[in-house]
């Protein structure tokens, strides 16, 4: 999951992007309404959350702007506004969900986790393909039911193809799952991390197969 996290108070900032990144999440963060538009003009997110108040303007005009623009990217307000009449300003303005502070972290997880269950998508909580399938609610792998253990990068690849199985998905969708804005990424990072996990799908005997057409993208597929 690649999140958008548009906050400018710094130390916020850092526990949100540390506690997110411990349950495998790639995060971007911006800490102004025009940084935010930027980033999702340039950028493929799964999910915003979001400030009301940042130094320029309240969070929720970023909503409005989205939604007039036909961009339908969930997004969950987090923010220190949180009386019902603010919930309900919120919401009606296009919110998918909105979390008051102070808040517990485990609920913040749950939210994103059960936004990201919405048909908008994905359709299922659980997608098999060959003799693997892939838990989206808990980032979890299964080879014949049993879990199959990757680092955190290699198991984005998967998710993301997972995602699009059967479809080529371009390098550029690739990192940007995979990847940060801020990380520091060498030329052949993406490479080495799909490399990894098709030596461990060969390995577990998974019946899938991740191809690729060098310089343009990879699909998951099953084996014949």
């Amino acid at each position: 999951m690649r999140v958008l996290l548009v906050e400018d108070e710094q130390a916020m900032v850092g526990v949100l992007r540390s506690g997110l990144v411990r349950h495998d999440m790639v995060v971007d963060d911006v800490a102004s309404l025009a940084e935010a538009d930027a980033a999702l003009c340039d950028d493929i997110y799964d999910v915003v959350v979001l400030d009301r108040r940042l130094p320029d303007g309240d969070g929720l005009s970023l909503i409005k702007s989205l939604r007039a623009n036909g961009n339908v990217v969930p997004v969950l307000v987090l923010t220190a506004k949180g009386d019902l009449i603010d919930r309900v300003a919120g919401l009606d303005s296009g919110a998918d969900d909105y979390l008051g502070k102070p808040f517990a972290f485990e609920e913040l997880l749950a939210r994103l986790r059960a936004i990201m269950r919405r048909p908008a998508n994905v359709q299922a909580d659980i997608v098999s393909i060959g003799r693997m399938s892939f838990d989206f609610t808990h980032r979890e792998a299964h080879v014949d039911g049993v879990h199959l253990r990757m680092p955190r990068r290699e198991l984005l690849v998967v998710e993301a193809l997972m995602r699009r199985m059967g479809r080529m998905v371009l390098r550029e969708t690739l990192m940007e799952a995979v990847f940060g804005i801020n990380d520091d990424i060498q030329s052949n990072a993406l490479d080495t991390h799909i490399s990894r996990a098709r030596r461990k799908l060969t390995d577990a005997n998974a019946g899938v197969v991740i191809s690729g057409i060098r310089g343009v993208g990879y699909l998951l597929r099953e084996t014949a």
